[in-house]
């Protein structure tokens, strides 16, 4: 089959060694995180700005379909080219961020990796809190597309609290300056934060200006046990009310514990465990975790270890963030949700999910980021039993009523994409449904800009 015109295009504009089109690199720009795969027709690296906006301006001519990348850690199926058409990575917009120490604030390309750009501004004294679980992997510009999150959400926020100013390529091929670099600008609409979270379906972003702040000097990280994850969920909620709070508390059930013992062939000595950090300066943190402590104990009868050695500290963390990768190795299929309740509800929505379990015979894992209420039910299940990926499907539409019953919403901090597609209207009603869909229609009337994304047809 001839390759599609467009193509010998693309080369004119990145040179032939940034387009690629045989089998094996469309494979691997043909999924992500997620269960959901489709190839491209070709894979597209600019190494700028003017390269990334003469490739939309084609795309938008010959009304290509194309879908932004960033390094395919998604968790929505967000960068699957479901329609083909050109996928459009930034991985070569990666050079180092431009660090303004006086004015704090950094201004990054997309392809950044996140823990890079997080040890690049910690070498001169600055904190960058925003810290996924692939953060080893993941990009900034995609952790901006999404509205990446992670532990340290229930203090510092996400990915959007941080987004000073964006520079976007738009459907047409504009080169869009929003925001600014400074911490006020209420300069009209505000479509810095319109573009941030809107998963490519709007614009690729081309460069970031990102908040950063003066790093804690101190940390201290409490691992408190409990028999029953619903008592830990109830700690949770405790913890806040009682005044205090951590910059990270997350939760990890016993099905989630065992599979990182497994993996790590480290005994974490507990059925469910609670991890609570606390950041500042020496006082504060030794302060605020003896009272966190004491409070624990004293009220739910629950161990807690808060003389812990860097070493277990180490670990802890580690198995935190290989619960993924941990509970992979439990069955041949996952499906990793992400529900998010106020935290006042935790408890509620936990219980939940255990009803949901047991009605639909699916083992179910629990962790994630309990001090926000953003939980990760994580359903295992073999792909290859017949009807077993309906019930799957069922269980998790099942999750998302739950959640938004509880006044929650359906994705913290993984997007909507493919995953979630089906459950958006659910969330936001007829009407704000629908003026989602004509913004969209609107900012890209072709609808080349990673479409199939988001609205459900």
């Amino acid at each position: 089959m001839a390759e599609p015109s467009y193509i010998a295009k693309l080369r004119q504009i990145v040179g032939s060694e940034h387009v690629s089109t045989d089998e094996e690199a469309l494979v691997c720009y043909s999924f992500d995180a997620t269960r959901f795969k489709a190839k491209p027709d070709a894979v597209v690296k600019p190494i700028n700005t003017e390269q990334v906006a003469k490739i939309m301006r084609l795309a938008y001519e010959a009304n290509v379909p194309v879908t932004p990348r960033g390094a395919g850690t998604g968790l929505s199926g967000g960068s699957i080219p479901i329609n083909g058409g050109i996928v459009v990575s930034t991985e070569l917009m990666n050079h180092g961020a431009q660090i303004h120490k006086e004015d704090l604030y950094a201004v990054v390309e997309p392809g950044v990796v996140t823990e890079d750009f997080q040890k690049q501004v910690e070498a001169k004294g600055l904190f960058y809190p925003m810290d996924p679980a692939s953060q080893a992997a993941c990009t900034v510009g995609g952790n901006v597309a999404e509205c990446a999150s992670g532990p340290r959400g229930l203090k510092y926020g996400t990915t959007r609290n941080y987004v000073l100013g964006l520079e976007v390529v738009s459907p047409e091929g504009k080169v869009l300056r929003l925001g600014a670099r400074t911490v006020k600008s209420v300069a009209g609409y505000d479509l810095t934060r319109l573009m941030v979270g809107s998963e490519g379906t709007l614009g690729i972003i081309t460069s970031v200006i990102l908040k950063i702040l003066p790093l804690p000097p101190s940390r201290k990280v409490l691992a408190a046990t409990f028999s029953d994850v619903k008592k830990a969920a109830e700690a949770v909620t405790a913890i806040i009310d009682n005044n205090l709070l951590p910059s990270v508390v997350e939760i990890m059930d016993r099905l989630t514990i065992e599979a990182c013992e497994s993996y790590l062939g480290e005994k974490l000595g507990a059925e469910v465990l609670l991890l609570v950090e606390f950041d500042g300066t020496r006082n504060v943190c030794d302060e605020e975790s003896a009272r966190c402590a004491e409070l624990i104990r004293g009220e739910f009868g629950s161990g807690v270890s808060d003389d812990i050695d860097p070493q277990r500290v180490a670990l802890l963390w580690e198995a935190r963030r290989s619960a993924l990768p941990a509970l992979t190795r439990r069955a041949s299929s996952l499906v990793l949700e992400d529900v998010t309740v106020p935290r006042s509800k935790l408890a509620s929505m936990i219980e939940k999910i255990g009803t949901i379990s047991h009605n639909f015979a699916l083992p179910v894992a629990v962790f994630g980021h309990a001090g926000d209420g953003n939980l990760h039910p994580t359903v295992l299940f073999d792909r290859k039993e017949g009807e077993t990926l309906k019930q799957v499907d069922a269980a998790v539409a099942e999750m998302m009523r739950a959640c938004l019953d509880l006044g929650g919403t359906i994705s913290g901090e993984h997007g909507i994409g493919l995953e979630k597609k089906p459950f958006l209207k659910l969330e936001l009603g007829k009407a704000g449904y629908e003026i989602m869909k004509n913004l969209k229609s609107l900012m890209d009337p072709h609808d080349i800009m990673n479409p199939g994304k988001m609205f459900y047809d």
